[in-house]
């Protein structure tokens, strides 16, 4: 099968994305609006940037109206009328079923946490709360967002942070900074409404070995 995304609607290109760009992992993104209310959503297209300096970034795709989500309108940078922050928490399958209902559209202004009811955490140098129920969180400033298709249906957005505090719960990580995937349980996302553990590993030499 050979196709051309023009000939696609937006939600089969979708669909195809999901379903080819597996596992995904899921950033569990708490931010503040700067009226001081709480947002929470998970955006599993997320991934690392690099370490020096440590940049995180996820993509807040605009709602089918064109309108932006009430995640990328709190951590739009200041001059845009954001706050300029955001805290990635990692998803654990112990929370799975609550992160599912973060998903839920809210009349902008409600709070996730309350509706899923997860306890939000002063951070060290942020003002958007960390996911106390998660064991790893990144505190984030928005460094840059780009966006693909500014205001259009499903445009997309990515946003750029540098990490400036990392939360680990006690015990997940070795005095070598290893994680232990035992005790960390993520999980990843699929298509459609599936997901993934990360209990089935293998390990494989890099290069030649």
């Amino acid at each position: 099968m050979e196709l051309s995304p023009d000939t696609l609607s937006i939600q089969d290109r979708y669909k195809l994305m999901i379903g080819a760009i597996v596992p995904r992992p899921i950033a569990f993104v708490s931010t503040i609006s700067p009226r001081g209310e709480l947002n929470l959503a998970p955006f599993s297209f997320f991934a690392g940037v690099g370490s020096n300096p440590m940049t995180l970034l996820f993509c807040p795709a605009n709602a089918l109206t064109g309108e932006e989500k009430d995640t990328l309108r709190n951590a739009k940078l200041l001059a845009e009328g954001g706050t300029g922050e955001f805290v990635v928490n990692i998803i654990t399958e112990s929370i799975a079923q609550q992160m599912a209902l973060c998903a839920e559209p809210l009349t902008y202004g409600e709070s996730e946490f309350d509706l899923a009811k997860l306890s939000p955490s002063p951070s060290h140098k942020v003002k958007p709360p960390r996911v106390a129920e998660c064991p790893v969180s990144f505190e984030c400033v928005t460094k840059q967002i780009i966006r693909t298709n500014p205001g259009q249906p499903a445009g997309g957005n990515i946003v750029l942070g540098e990490v400036v505090h990392i939360h680990i719960a006690d015990g997940f990580v070795n005095d070598k900074l290893h994680m232990d995937y035992t005790k960390l349980t993520a999980i990843g996302r699929m298509g459609g409404l599936a997901y993934c553990r990360t209990s089935d590993r293998f390990e494989l030499p890099m290069g030649r070995g």
